[in-house]
């Protein structure tokens, strides 16, 4: 019995120095960066290490965990040492507890840094997955959950609707609002307002160098998730689900102009548009002063036939903003549009040799003419903004033309000339 023992015991210790010696390995070629031989070793000698004592496998993981980071494999190595620490506490240990917090915050620091870095140079696709990683590194984290939101951000500029779908759905779903709190406190020196941190906030509130201590809220980004999901459901052509989406996105934020204009948007995508011009009535309402929805009102309007109501609601876009091109050329579109019917009515009288039919299509050729008249103005004013404008100068020379004024139309003429020649 005795014997049995001994050698019970002798193979115990002998098991046991095998751990110490691999980990030992790994250890050293972990110092000398050699992480995937490192790796090697651990993966090779991992069902003997993990199934002996706890401080063993703790030992394993918090390596296994600072090779795959330095490996670049970010989110393996926090699960790693995230494991490591949780078997350190079970056992009252905390030989690589501190080390291993820092390799997890270093490991996720990088991870996002690497992401802005794609972000700014177009890799949306890697930027996204790198964020939704580091999300992955700690979800129930604030912090974490608002690398779900720039995730989902990244994967709509890379085109990936239905990951950002699943993404922003992830964040409506638990309540996601991004609102933090921001530290402000006014130096009485100077009189200018600061922003601080909260640590400062908490120093400085009872200085007597400060004064005006408030803490201020940041928007919820509530209504843009809800209204990013109504449009990729319009991108998705799921039509049905967007309207459902763009709604309870307004019934959070029935005052956000910028809803308004999405929920106006997908009904122009639909072909609705009698309800687009309802809309787009409703922000001119809260946003009087903004010259591009009345511009929008003229060409809806415009489309319907509505020339009347259209050409007013040019009128007052240009009244807020005489620099926007566009404007121009669709309210010169919008007057020639009553050529047509005056040409088809001098056509009809153009045989007759009635004296009362002379003299009415003489009046029609007079309308016609104050009709190009009164475009010359705003083509004018165009030209004057954008001398390169091609439609415009080659508009207003056929104009020039028509008027008898050949001095403008050979201006005109040299004008295009010389563009086409640059």
């Amino acid at each position: 019995m005795k014997n049995i023992l001994f050698t019970l015991l002798l193979t115990i210790s002998f098991f046991t120095y095998g751990q110490k010696k691999e980990l030992k390995q790994a250890q050293k070629l972990i110092d000398q960066e050699f992480y995937n031989e490192a790796l090697d070793v651990l993966q090779n000698n991992k069902e003997l290490i993990l199934s002996s004592d706890i401080k063993y496998q703790a030992h394993y993981y918090y390596l296994n965990g600072w090779a795959l980071k330095e490996d670049s494999k970010s989110l393996k190595a926090v699960e790693s040492l995230r494991k490591s620490i949780e078997l350190e506490r079970s056992i009252r240990q905390k030989k690589y507890i501190e080390d291993a917090n820092i390799l997890i915050q270093n490991a996720e620091a990088e991870l996002v840094n690497s992401a802005v870095e794609d972000n700014k140079n177009d890799k949306f696709l890697e930027a996204s997955k790198k964020l939704y990683d580091a999300y992955l590194m700690n979800p129930d984290k604030e912090e974490n959950i608002t690398y779900l939101y720039y995730s989902a951000s990244s994967a709509v500029n890379s085109k990936e609707y239905d990951k950002a779908l699943e993404y922003y759905l992830k964040l409506k779903n638990m309540g996601y609002t991004g609102v933090v709190s921001e530290y402000y406190v006014t130096s009485i020196e100077t009189g200018v307002e600061e922003k601080v941190s909260e640590t400062e906030y908490n120093l400085f509130k009872n200085s007597d160098e400060y004064t005006n201590q408030r803490i201020g809220k940041t928007e919820s980004r509530l209504p843009e998730i809800v209204k990013n999901i109504a449009l990729i459901y319009v991108q998705k052509g799921e039509n049905d689900s967007a309207i459902s989406a763009i709604k309870e996105a307004r019934a959070i934020n029935p005052n956000d102009v910028n809803l308004i204009l999405s929920e106006a948007d997908l009904y122009i995508k639909i072909g609705d548009k009698n309800k687009f011009k309802e809309l787009m009535q409703q922000a001119v309402e809260k946003d009087p002063n903004n010259a591009i929805l009345y511009y929008n009102l003229g060409v809806i309007n415009g489309e319907q036939g509505e020339f009347k109501v259209a050409k007013d609601y040019y009128l007052k876009a240009l009244k807020l903003d005489n620099t926007y091109t566009a404007t121009y050329l669709n309210l010169v579109g919008l007057i020639l549009e009553g050529e047509g019917p005056i040409v088809e009515e001098m056509n009809k009288l153009v045989t007759s040799r009635k004296a009362s039919d002379m003299n009415k299509y003489d009046e029609l050729e007079n309308d016609r003419i104050n009709l190009y008249k009164e475009c010359l103005p705003y083509l004018e004013k165009l030209i004057e903004i954008d001398p390169t404008n091609i439609e415009a100068l080659k508009t207003a020379k056929n104009i020039y033309y028509t008027t008898d004024d050949l001095d403008n139309f050979k201006l005109m003429n040299i004008k295009l000339q010389e563009l086409e020649n640059q």
